[in-house]
């Protein structure tokens, strides 16, 4: 099912300080030039949210954070609560991402509580799922996939605004991208998943696709059926890149 308006979404990860913020605002020049044919977001460190929400008052980029603790107060020393991202600015969140999963042993059930507590606080949550390079040599790619997507989503999901994103674990970060055919199978799977478990809602959904995303392969991807947008890491760090991603949507 082809999605109407795609979701291009920047994952800063812990890169960026304050004098990055000008980044965001050539993003935000450059579409109120020429105003893109998509949903744009930026997901910046926490600690830059409530500065770029500033700079780009006004405009059409919507803010996300990148992840958010699953209670909504507490002594939770270092942590981020999802009332909180939302009263910095941010409308969007990322949850479950890879990297979270493998270095912070993030498992399906942590995720979907985490989905829990940002419905609660406002945010439309983007929801990762991906499979190792063992899982995909092993053939389990389809397989890992639907099962993160039954473990991850809760089902108050149903009447709420979210996005999955597809990340192949090993094409992140390493210049490796899926071939298209690999990326139609996975996100048809993840359509499937997604109307096993939440009924009709499932099939609206934007499925993002993630993994060493850049100007040059951006629109072919983007054309793909069931790519309903790109979660971007490393090109999103620079404006001119990043454009050039939004461009072919």
């Amino acid at each position: 099912m082809k999605q109407s308006v795609k979701l291009i979404a920047g994952n800063w990860k812990m890169n960026g300080l304050a004098s990055s913020l000008v980044e965001a605002t050539a993003l935000k020049s450059a579409l109120e030039a020429d105003p893109a044919d998509c949903r744009v977001a930026l997901c910046p460190p926490a600690t830059l949210i409530a500065q770029m929400a500033w700079q780009l008052r006004g405009g059409s980029i919507e803010l996300g954070g990148q992840d958010c603790h699953a209670a909504a107060s507490g002594a939770f020393t270092g942590s981020i609560s999802a009332a909180m991202l939302a009263d910095a600015g941010a409308r969007l969140v990322i949850l479950g991402h890879s990297e979270r999963r493998a270095g912070f042993a993030e498992t399906d059930a942590v995720v979907a509580a985490k989905v829990e507590a940002a419905l609660q606080a406002g945010l439309e949550p983007i929801i990762c799922v991906g499979e190792t390079l063992e899982q995909r040599q092993a053939g389990q790619a389809v397989a890992v996939v639907a099962d993160q997507v039954a473990g991850s989503l809760p089902l108050s999901l149903a009447d709420q605004a979210f996005a999955v994103a597809y990340e192949p674990v090993w094409a992140i970060g390493t210049g490796l991208t899926p071939s298209l055919d690999q990326i139609e199978e996975v996100h048809a799977a993840i359509r499937a998943a997604l109307i096993a478990r939440l009924g009709p809602a499932g099939q609206t959904a934007p499925i993002l696709y993630g993994g060493s995303v850049k100007p040059s392969n951006a629109a072919e991807i983007l054309a793909v059926p069931e790519v309903g947008g790109a979660l971007v890491g490393g090109a999103s760090l620079k404006a001119e890149e990043f454009i050039g991603i939004i461009r072919g949507a």
